[in-house]
C-alpha cells in the first residue's frame, strides 16, 4: 500500500511509433491542453477525448507529474498537451520522484529491460499490454511477481462497456478482430474474451500467410475461440460475435475513452490500495495463448499446449 501525498505522483515512460499512450493515458489523468492536443499525430486521441465533457477528463488523485520518451524530440509535446510538468532525459531519472510508473509502450518484447529498474527500486508497475511475447520475459515477470514486485498489466479492452450484452452465457464459440499484429494486438482481441470465459484456455494452433492471420484456441468450457489479425483493416478492430446454443450477440468496441479510463482507475486504485484488481496468473495465461500461438506459427500451425508453455514459463532452472 503506497503512503503517499496528494496527488500520487505517476511517471508515464516510453512512445515507440504506433502507439500514443502517453499523449491519451496522461490526458485521461491530468486532463488536458485542447489545443495542443489537436496537434497530436494520433487523430483518433483528440477525437475521443474532445467527445468528453473538458471538465470530466481527470482521475483525481493522481497526476502525471514525469514523462520520458524514446525520441527525446517528441516529449516536449506530448508534456504541453497533457499538462506533465517535468520532462526527464532518462527514464530512470524519475526514481526517487514519483510513487509509481506506467511502462507506456506496446512492445512486449522488451518490457522486462524497460521495467527491471523500477521494480529494482521497489516501485508498482503498470505495463502495457502485451506483457510478455517470450517464456523467458515472461518467466522474468512471474518470477518478479513471486519475490513481492508490484506488476499490473492489461488490454483495456478488458474494461470495455460493451462487453456487458456477452457477459454470463453459456459461448460455444466466441471469435474477434483485430488490427495490427498478433504481437501488439492480439491481447486486444484476447484478453475481452478471456473476461468472458475465465482461465482455462488449452490449446493454441496458427493459421494465415505473411500478412493475416486466424489464432483459434480451445477452452476447458467446451467453448472454441478464434482471433483473427488483420494488420491493414482498422475497421476490424474490437469486433466480436458470439454464439451459444441459443444466442447469439454481435458487438464492436468502440468506446476507447471509457475502456482506457477503466483500465487506469483501476491501475490508480491498485498504486494505492496495494490489491490487485484480478489475479496476476490470469496476465500470465493470456500471455501464454499468445506465446502458443507463436510456436504455433514457428511449427507450421501445429497445436500447442497452454499447459506446456505455462510449465515452461514456471521451471525456474
Amino acid at each position: 500500500m503506497i503512503d503517499a501525498p496528494q496527488p500520487l505522483r505517476i511517471a508515464m515512460l516510453g512512445m515507440i511509433p504506433g502507439n500514443g499512450h502517453p499523449y491519451s493515458w496522461s490526458a485521461i489523468i491530468n486532463g488536458y491542453d485542447t489545443v495542443v492536443m489537436a496537434q497530436c499525430p494520433y487523430p483518433a486521441i483528440p477525437e475521443y477525448l474532445g467527445n468528453q465533457d473538458l471538465e470530466s477528463v481527470r482521475i483525481a488523485g493522481a497526476q502525471v507529474t514525469h514523462l520520458w520518451t524514446d525520441n527525446p524530440d517528441e516529449a516536449d509535446h506530448v508534456a504541453r498537451a497533457a499538462r506533465i510538468p517535468n520532462v526527464v532525459s532518462r527514464a530512470v531519472d524519475v526514481i526517487g520522484d514519483v510513487d509509481a510508473v506506467i511502462i507506456s509502450t506496446d512492445d512486449g518484447e522488451d518490457h522486462v529491460r524497460r521495467a527491471a529498474p523500477f521494480i529494482e527500486a521497489g516501485l508498482p508497475v503498470f505495463v502495457d499490454k502485451p506483457l510478455a511475447v517470450s517464456i523467458s520475459e515472461l518467466r522474468q515477470f512471474v518470477t518478479w511477481k513471486e519475490e513481492g514486485a508490484r506488476i499490473l498489466s492489461s488490454s483495456g479492452m478488458r474494461y470495455a462497456v460493451e462487453l456487458e450484452p456477452l457477459r454470463n452465457k453459456n459461448w460455444e464459440w466466441l471469435t474477434s478482430t483485430t488490427a495490427k499484429t498478433l504481437e501488439r494486438y492480439g491481447i486486444h482481441a484476447l484478453e475481452p474474451l478471456f473476461v468472458l470465459l475465465g482461465t482455462g484456455f488449452q490449446t493454441v494452433s496458427w493459421a494465415g500467410n505473411d500478412k493475416s492471420c486466424v489464432v483459434t484456441a480451445t477452452h476447458r468450457s467446451g467453448a472454441l475461440v478464434t482471433i483473427t489479425v488483420i494488420p491493414d483493416a482498422a475497421t476490424s478492430f474490437g469486433v466480436i460475435l458470439g454464439f451459444g446454443a441459443s444466442t447469439r450477440e454481435q458487438i464492436q468496441i468502440r468506446d476507447t475513452y471509457s475502456a482506457f479510463r477503466g483500465q487506469l482507475v483501476a491501475a490508480v486504485e491498485w498504486f494505492r490500495s496495494g490489491v490487485d484488481p484480478y489475479p496476476f496468473a490470469h496476465t500470465v495465461e493470456l500471455m501464454a495463448v499468445l506465446i502458443a500461438a507463436r510456436e504455433s506459427r514457428a511449427n507450421h500451425g501445429r497445436a500447442i499446449e497452454v499447459a506446456a508453455v505455462l510449465e515452461q514459463v514456471n521451471n525456474k532452472i
